[in-house]
């Protein structure tokens, strides 16, 4: 039987080969599928290749959370591209920046037209005796690959963990999971309590505290929390010096190095 993509039960060697081919599947177009998808192009060039996306547009997690506040929780000279260095002096982006970022890259690479967006991979067969994948989306199309490189990223799209408190039933209000946020919500003077002090709840309490009636944050263990600057000042010198971005990211790696 097929399995998950996330699963990858090898199943008997004889299966049917159909549809498109290529030498290598990339499947999702976040930051790690466009990553793949530059050095597949420059780096293998003799080599076929698509990017397969579930959803109508790139981005990843960067394009699904639409609650308030949504940055990035890493540096963006650690999580931006080397190929493509992080033009700007601030640390910390908002989703907006990150989402145009990744369109110039796709853009300057000339890698859009490689992705297919609206393909939703269900099933994946590997047959030893033939050395490929054989892919099949939930709009019937189909694909096989010698190499399959999965770029999925740990979030299940449809169903983020929820975990169920004994009592919400009879709790009046709104309940809301950050990944099904509502981007016409409207929390004005409200009361909000926000469970949990991860990276996420720390974007959230500050970005909703200047609308909301109070904001709480409900926290099983403390978080020392501190301010940090959001701008770098060896990149910000870069910069105003005029010196081209991939010396200024190489500085900017260079010194947190040595800070290490």
């Amino acid at each position: 039987q097929p399995t998950r993509v996330d699963s990858f039960l090898f199943p008997p060697d004889k299966i049917e080969m159909a549809g498109e081919h290529f030498d290598v599947v990339v499947v999702g177009a976040g930051i790690s599928g466009i990553a793949a998808a530059h050095h597949l192009k420059t780096r293998c060039p003799n080599l076929s290749f698509v990017v397969l996306e579930r959803r109508k547009n790139f981005g990843g997690t960067w394009d699904l959370f639409k609650y308030p506040g949504i940055r990035s929780d890493s540096d963006m000279f650690t999580m931006g591209f080397e190929h493509r260095p992080w033009g700007s002096p601030k640390l910390i982006a908002p989703a907006g920046d990150i989402m145009a970022y990744l369109k110039q890259t796709i853009e300057e690479g000339g890698l859009d037209k490689y992705i297919r967006f609206h393909k939703n991979v269900a099933t994946a067969e590997w047959s030893s005796s033939q050395a490929r994948w054989s892919l099949r989306c939930q709009d019937g199309s189909s694909f096989t690959c010698n190499f399959m490189y999965g770029c999925t990223g740990y979030f299940e799209h449809d169903k983020p963990f929820e975990p169920k408190f004994p009592g919400s039933e009879r709790f009046k209000g709104t309940i809301i999971h950050p990944q099904k946020w509502p981007e016409d919500l409207d929390y004005s003077g409200k009361r909000v309590a926000v469970i949990g002090s991860g990276a996420t709840a720390i974007t959230l309490v500050p970005s909703m505290a200047g609308k909301a009636k109070h904001v709480t944050m409900v926290q099983r263990s403390p978080t020392w929390i501190l301010p940090v600057p959001n701008y770098d000042i060896t990149a910000g010198s870069a910069l105003e010096d005029g010196v081209a971005l991939e010396e200024m990211h190489r500085r900017v790696r260079e010194r947190r190095a040595e800070e290490m």
